[in-house]
């Protein structure tokens, strides 16, 4: 019937199964789309618009079979603040930026590389965006009037103190009846979208026994219009879009994690596969064509990809059909959204905080006390009290740096000996002693990713333990997986200074670092007569290269021939004196 993929043994059979799980996402993507507009600092009906047409066109282009698209409470740190620097018009643009930002991304196939984002750094941030929003919807809880909006999470927390002595009974009342039945809601009837039962129960409430108590929307800003807005071009000039680029590529980043975090979700619960590059290329074309109709950004939102599985969908047209039913609200009940009012949205965001906030995950990282717990508190910290794009950046580059260090520390060099009672004389660092060593022969094990977090410590670990200088220096390089040019830097210092008055030989090399050393040459000059794939071989044309006469005297007895070599030497040494003498 369709020629997607995603529709593949698609049939009218089960069309009533995304009619109905559509139906139902897109009655409670209703109030979360006002909802989450009015907390990034625009209007109401902006949500209702991004709900709509993003919805469709992220179901119908994108690369997941579930995925619910729209706007999303990961967004409204970032929003908000973009709209209190740079107004609503030039959000549009940085929307529509990040949407071609999004569409390259795709088209480049670097889907993939947001799984490289570590965990301790999404669940930092979500947790931060959580609590802002959590604090955000304080003021409208308890009708505080006279508060004045900041990008600063601090002084939105000041405001919220300063104006404690305009709290209004009225709105705390309409609110706690809303997150009542937001709460019971999914006790009592799981399948009835508790966000809009407790906005008409409490609409209904405020309008029958204290109207004009409580400010609404209609109070706040102005009737909703029950029309889509006229299409738009934004006002593009160089100099503004040089000025967004950073914005834009905040909300592209954001977009794609959670759209891609939402499909891994997706994957999850229905046993399927999305393709990363083409819900990508689907979220930017949205994001492109959302502004137009004056729409914000909008990505893949969890919660309702997950009520939409729940409740039967089995193609993207469940997708695409709550976006209609939006659209049908819209065009029939748009008036009488003019009614709700804030108290009433403020706890639906709550909620939704709350839930997006992560706290078991959070907490269990916290638990490990590990570098992981360090990158997770300063990104929490620094998207509370600074902004998500700092939090992400020092973030990330805590998470490399450290990395970087605990790779470093796995780099093993150790001097090595076969252990004569083992069966195969496995060559092992505890052998070495100084009563037990070879003067002529020097073997390392070499573990780890010899990169450049490790590779001076690689070099300087056998340059400082040798302190004569043996006629063979062995390198087993069976446990290193990886060379980068930093380690090949320090491998080839060590070569030219063992070159000059001894050889160097390595057994067991990777294919990769193999690789590596090919491509500079390093290869060449250690000679390819000097490789070995196995240690026992290295060893013996090791044992070929020694200098016997040094071998006179020496009672180490490291190797299993060098009894033999001993015993030689003493017996061509006392052939030479008998012939002196006679």
């Amino acid at each position: 019937m369709f020629s997607d993929k995603r529709f593949h043994q698609y049939s009218l059979r089960i069309v009533p199964k995304d009619v109905l799980s559509g139906l139902i996402v897109g009655v409670i993507a209703i109030p979360l789309g006002m909802a989450f507009a009015i907390a990034s600092g625009v209007k109401p009906e902006y949500g209702i618009y991004t709900t709509i047409v993003a919805g469709i066109l992220i179901s119908l282009l994108g690369g997941s079979k579930y995925q619910i698209g729209g706007p999303t409470g990961a967004f409204i740190p970032i929003l908000f603040g973009i709209v209190m620097t740079y107004g609503y018009e030039n959000l549009l643009i940085a929307g529509f930026l990040a949407g071609i930002m999004l569409l390259f991304m795709g088209i480049f196939k670097l889907g993939s590389l947001i799984k490289f984002i570590p965990r301790p750094v999404t669940i930092g941030f979500t947790t931060g965006i959580a609590i802002t929003i959590f604090t955000g919807q304080i003021a409208s809880f308890l009708g505080l009037t006279g508060i004045k909006k900041h990008e600063e999470f601090i002084n939105n927390v000041k405001e919220i103190v300063i104006n404690m002595n305009s709290i209004n009974f009225y709105s705390i009342l309409i609110a706690v009846i809303c997150l009542a039945v937001i709460l019971l809601t999914p006790k009592i009837a799981p399948k009835v979208p508790g966000p809009l039962i407790g906005l008409m129960v409490s609409t209904i409430i405020a309008t029958m026994f204290f109207p004009n108590q409580v400010a609404t929307i209609g109070t706040a800003y102005g009737e909703i219009p029950s029309t889509l807005p006229k299409l738009q071009i934004p006002d593009l000039s160089l100099e503004m879009i040089i000025t967004l680029l950073k914005p834009a590529f905040v909300i592209a980043m954001l977009g794609g994690i959670e759209s891609l975090l939402s499909a891994v979700v997706a994957d999850g619960m229905t046993n399927s596969k999305h393709n990363s590059n083409k819900e990508l290329i689907g979220q930017g074309i949205a994001n492109m064509i959302t502004p137009l109709f004056g729409g914000i950004p909008a990505t893949g939102a969890i919660a309702r990809t997950a009520t939409n599985i729940k409740n039967g969908a089995i193609s993207p047209l469940s997708g695409i059909i709550h976006g209609v039913v939006v659209l049908l609200v819209l065009l029939f009940f748009a008036p009488f959204a003019s009614y709700i009012p804030l108290a009433s949205m403020a706890p639906i965001l709550m909620v939704v905080a709350w839930n997006m906030s992560e706290r078991k995950v959070f907490a269990h990282i916290l638990k490990t006390k590990s570098t992981d717990s360090l990158v997770l508190v300063v990104t929490f910290l620094l998207t509370v009290f600074v902004n998500l794009t700092t939090a992400v950046e020092v973030g990330l580059v805590m998470a490399a740096v450290l990395f970087t260090k605990r790779m470093s520390d796995l780099m093993i060099t150790a001097k090595a000996l076969p252990n004569p009672m083992h069966k195969h004389a496995k060559v092992v660092s505890e052998m070495v002693s100084d009563s037990h060593d070879c003067p002529q022969i020097s073997i390392y094990n070499v573990e780890g990713p010899l990169f450049f977090g490790a590779a001076q410590t690689f070099e300087t670990s056998i340059m400082n333990t040798i302190n004569y200088r043996p006629k063979i220096l062995l390198l087993r390089m069976s446990r290193v997986p990886f060379m980068d040019t930093t380690g090949e830097a320090n491998l080839a210092s060590i070569v030219s200074h063992f070159s000059k008055n001894g050889i160097v030989i390595i057994s067991g090399i990777n294919e990769q670092p193999k690789n590596v050393l090919v491509s500079t040459g390093l290869y060449e000059v250690i000679g390819q007569e000097h490789f070995f794939e196995h240690t026992g071989d290295a060893i013996q044309f090791a044992l070929s290269q020694l200098e016997q006469n040094k071998c006179l005297g020496c009672n180490h007895f490291v190797f299993k021939e060098c009894k033999r070599l001993s015993a030689s030497e003493v017996l061509d040494s006392s052939k030479q004196k008998l012939s002196a003498t006679y």
